[in-house]
């Protein structure tokens, strides 16, 4: 325990007030940490996961003692999660509206990886570089859920970070049985008063989940009280 978590135990020291290191790519899990009311342990998903720890909204929380699900369609990818993040079932497939095969465009930056030809063509330019397109199967989401989520476990956060096909994976969730009390989705150059006319705010709304705060390029949903 360092010098910190004893002065926090102790009273003596805000966490609220004390400077705190985020490992997401615009501090995503120091709102969700705060949204979380600082949540000692719970279950996450993270679908576009990376890796373990760079880029990462879970890996605050899995220092923390947190566990969960990591999907990411990069080959290989799951080898250091394997390695570095134990505790976690980590899964290399992709996530789409329905089970196959399909295009993936691999960046010599894999944060930038995307199953979308569209955005694969707009981030193709310096100094970013599209090395190679391959076919990589998919799932839909909530059958990974039916297949790997512990019977009964609770999700405390989805997080999805797949760039530029956010809409296609939320949209493969059965909302009717996984509902996270939360859930990060990337919603790039969409600021707040534009996500009423955002597909993936109407998607959210209408499985009865609302906006409650936003990052650089990724909005929070909160699941609404039944």
């Amino acid at each position: 325990m360092n010098l910190m978590s004893i002065l926090t135990r102790l009273g003596l020291c805000d966490p609220d007030l004390t400077p705190q290191k985020s490992y997401g790519q615009d501090g995503e899990d120091l709102i969700l940490d705060r949204l979380l009311e600082r949540l000692t342990t719970g279950f996450y998903v993270d679908v576009g996961a990376h890796h373990p720890a760079r880029f990462s909204n879970t890996y605050l929380f899995y220092r923390r003692g947190w566990r969960g699900i990591n999907i990411d369609a990069q080959p290989g990818s799951m080898k250091p999660f394997d390695r570095l993040r134990p505790r976690d079932i980590n899964i290399e497939c992709g996530v789409a509206g329905s089970p196959g095969r399909l295009t993936y465009h691999r960046f010599d930056e894999p944060a930038l990886n995307t199953f979308d030809a569209t955005e694969a063509q707009r981030k193709n330019r310096a100094p970013y570089h599209l090395i190679e397109t391959i076919e990589v199967e998919v799932q839909r989401l909530d059958a990974l859920l039916d297949e790997y989520l512990p019977p009964g476990q609770a999700i405390d956060f989805l997080s999805v970070d797949v760039e530029g096909l956010d809409h296609d994976v939320l949209a493969s969730n059965d909302w009717t049985r996984y509902r996270p009390r939360f859930v990060l989705a990337e919603t790039l150059r969409t600021d707040m008063l534009q996500l009423a006319d955002c597909p993936i705010a109407e998607l959210m709304r209408n499985v009865g989940y609302t906006p409650v705060s936003k990052a650089y390029n990724t909005t929070f949903f909160a699941r609404e009280a039944q």
